[in-house]
């Protein structure tokens, strides 16, 4: 199997499938002849720089062509694609690179500067200049034939209690989306879909063109910022059909725009964190839409979703998708792995899950009739507009700075992300007060990636321990 000769190949090559915006608003349509034509000859840099089957290649790259490309000229010639968030920094890039060992990262200039040294790098000025038909072109690497099982994409999670894990997901993943990708996602041949999700995550691995290619639509990706007062025109302007995006997204376009309805919209889905019934009210009452909840994790991929076709349960992440089979024991959410073409086949370390049942950690309720209702997670993980934020990573980051001697990270209410990150920090040496939580803030977002920085910092003297030494972050959640 190879998604350049099982899906891309057996299209005409004018269907279109990718609508690029970039940074300035401009707009340029890729047809599957042009995109199987240069991913090959990207593919061909590739090899050039020494890649071959079962490589990692990284990417820093955001919402634009070359992210695409980047991720068929892997999966063309049989190597592991790495996306990355390009928000990541030093720390989080180096716990990556000694992670994958990627053979090559492909990214904006400014990004790889953050690299560690060792790492072989490929700048989109270089990329510019492979997809010149003007230049010298690289030949472009065979078309691997390649087996379920081999590694096709690494993800990382967000961990509670130490560093995120790459997560491997194996070629089968990618033709696995075909279920969700009907029966949630509901894109539909010769419509126009938007994921609005940033690269890096799991969502947009499958989300942002995996799943409208596989239902015979085309895709939209967006090189820009999230602007409230832009997204409904946007949409409009292009046609969008169907519209992806998180449940913050969603929450404050309600509360700061004024909502209407869209032409051509018909199919409106989220996920990432549960979307609130006041939010679903809003649209249906201005636009005659109802946002379709849905759920899954980085190892998973989809598991639950609103169903096209059916009436949007408000408040719930839907039922179980057709073939997918789950179970609640004891308020937890299991999966069981042989229904799931989805399921990751290992962590990079090696560790594979070997159970007949996967305990996703996530607290869950039912009605009558089946629908399931996210009740919260049964560890300390953040869900803040769409991102999931391991506590771990924000207290390391804190206690990096000369004048924290003690810190934890919980999650606070938020009307429009669900959450944000609170930081509960015992200075050293340093007058608690507003001047030293900005600086914290600062620290963090240069630290760490920009969306884990606390938005609350509040200082003690001491924190909740157990007899361990280990932090009681479940006190510090209820305010105590």
């Amino acid at each position: 199997m190879n998604l350049i000769d099982d899906l891309m190949e057996r299209s005409p090559a004018s269907r279109l499938g990718i609508v690029a915006i970039d940074s300035e608003g401009a707009r340029r349509d890729w047809h599957f002849g042009e995109l199987i034509a240069c991913s090959a000859g990207l593919s061909g840099a590739f090899a050039a720089r020494g890649v071959g089957r079962g490589d990692v290649v990284m990417m820093l790259i955001g919402n634009r062509i070359e992210w695409v490309l980047s991720m068929l000229a892997c999966w063309r010639m049989g190597a592991v694609a790495l996306p990355c968030n390009t928000q990541l920094r030093g720390h989080d890039l180096k716990l990556r690179v000694d992670a994958a060992v990627p053979k090559l990262c492909v990214g904006e200039k400014a990004l790889l500067a953050n690299l560690p040294p060792e790492v072989p790098t490929m700048t989109l000025a270089e990329v510019a200049e492979t997809l010149d038909e003007d230049r010298p072109q690289e030949t472009p690497a065979a078309i691997e034939g390649m087996d379920p099982e081999d590694p096709a994409l690494i993800v990382f999670t967000s961990g509670t209690t130490g560093e995120p894990r790459g997560v491997v997901h194996a070629y089968r993943y990618l033709f696995g989306q075909s279920i969700q990708a009907e029966h949630w996602f509901g894109s539909r041949k010769g419509e126009l879909a938007w994921c609005t999700t940033a690269t890096g995550w799991s969502k947009s691995a499958r989300n942002v063109f995996l799943a409208p290619w596989l239902t015979g639509a085309a895709a939209v990706i967006h090189d820009g910022r999230f602007d409230p007062a832009e997204r409904l025109d946007f949409a409009e302007a292009l046609g969008v059909n169907v519209l992806c995006q998180a449940p913050t997204e969603y929450r404050m376009l309600a509360r700061r725009t004024t909502l209407r309805p869209l032409p051509a919209l018909r199919r409106m889905v989220s996920a990432g964190e549960p979307l609130d019934p006041e939010t679903i009210a809003a649209f249906r009452a201005a636009t005659g839409l109802e946002p379709a909840d849905g759920y899954g994790q980085t190892e998973t991929g989809q598991v639950t979703g609103n169903l096209a076709g059916e009436p949007v349960r408000e408040g719930s992440m839907g039922k179980p998708l057709p073939g997918i089979e789950t179970r609640v024991v004891e308020g937890e959410l299991q999966l069981r792995i042989a229904s799931s073409p989805t399921f990751f086949s290992r962590y990079l370390d090696g560790e594979r899950f070997e159970d007949e049942w996967w305990p996703t950690g996530d607290l869950v309720g039912a009605d009558e009739d089946g629908y399931l209702f996210f009740q919260g997670r049964d560890d300390d993980i953040i869900l803040s507009s769409g991102y999931r934020i391991g506590p771990t990573e924000v207290e390391a980051a804190l206690l990096s700075h000369p004048a924290v001697a003690e810190a934890a990270a919980v999650a606070a209410p938020d009307p429009e992300r669900g959450a944000v990150v609170r930081a509960i920090v015992v200075p050293r040496d340093r007058e608690p007060g507003e001047e030293l939580a900005r600086e914290l803030q600062e620290h963090c977002k240069r630290e760490t990636a920009p969306y884990k920085f606390p938005r609350i910092v509040e200082f003690v003297t001491e924190l909740p321990k157990t007899s361990t030494g280990k932090i009681k972050r479940a006190e510090l959640r209820h305010g105590r």
